[in-house]
């Protein structure tokens, strides 16, 4: 099935979420197999975005996935370099440890994370659904093998950690936790997450990528289980998506405001 991208409405970065950032191709997901509980996925492929916009799409889709009734996976990237951090981290310190500019704070927790042509991607997960109930670690460690598994597809040998390496401070990508994805020695994909009422959202990030390895490819070993029904457009999702940018993940009273 076609990973459908999101129309110019859902992409304000220039008409640029219909196009896959330097490759010109759309992943394939496969209704193949038993996953995830057996109950189909929404996909979502909105190509690169705006920084704010991107954060601002994540939490538009939390607040709308108990209406949704179905899980969403959401693969993006950036129309421009950026930087996110941690719901809880303090600007302050953010903004002495990274050149890159805008720095959004994410509507979930973790460290700073840098942002140009790393693979992006999201789930959202409404309550009453499985993934829900687990605890952090446990819904932390489910999408590492899942983000493991696929690359095992591609022949890209990675491991999932079994303990910690310390890292800078409040730096995500530098050093690791337990469970994140290690490739040759070091962290390639870690993620964040944040589950309250309205559902649980776990944003994540690979960086670098496997050398010589399209993201197409990846995106299609992501979606190599399972059953899979495209998002599509969605008008009232759009819209909150561009209030949200513009009145909170854009706005320095909000990046700012510890």
């Amino acid at each position: 099935m076609n990973a459908f991208p999101l129309t110019p409405a859902l992409s304000p970065s220039g008409g640029e979420g219909a196009r896959r950032a330097g490759e010109g191709e759309r992943a394939q997901c496969r209704d193949d197999a038993s996953f995830a509980y057996g109950e189909p996925w929404l996909l979502l492929n909105s190509g690169p975005c705006a920084p704010a916009f991107n954060m601002a799409l994540d939490e538009a889709l939390i607040e709308a996935v108990a209406g949704l009734g179905q899980p969403v996976l959401r693969f993006y990237s950036w129309a421009e370099p950026a930087a996110t951090f941690g719901y809880f981290q303090h600007y302050a310190e953010i903004e002495r440890t990274t050149h890159l500019r805008p720095l959004i704070r994410r509507p979930t927790g973790g460290g700073l994370v840098p942002h140009d042509a790393d693979w992006t991607y999201s789930v959202v997960v409404p309550p009453g659904h499985p993934w829900h109930a687990l605890n952090a670690v446990d819904s932390y460690r489910r999408m590492h093998e899942w983000i493991r598994t696929a690359f095992a597809r591609l022949g890209v040998a990675t491991e999932v950690a079994d303990c910690c390496r310390k890292s800078t401070p409040g730096q995500c990508f530098v050093g690791w936790e337990k469970f994140d994805v290690l490739w040759q020695g070091r962290k390639i994909a870690g993620a964040a997450q944040r589950r309250n009422k309205l559902g649980l959202l776990i944003q994540g990030s690979v960086q670098p990528p496997p050398v010589g390895l399209k993201r197409s490819r990846w995106e299609d070993a992501m979606c190599a289980e399972g059953s899979w029904k495209p998002l599509g457009a969605a008008t009232n999702l759009a819209q909150r998506a561009k209030e949200l940018a513009e009145e909170k993940f854009s706005r320095p009273d909000f990046n700012q405001r510890r």
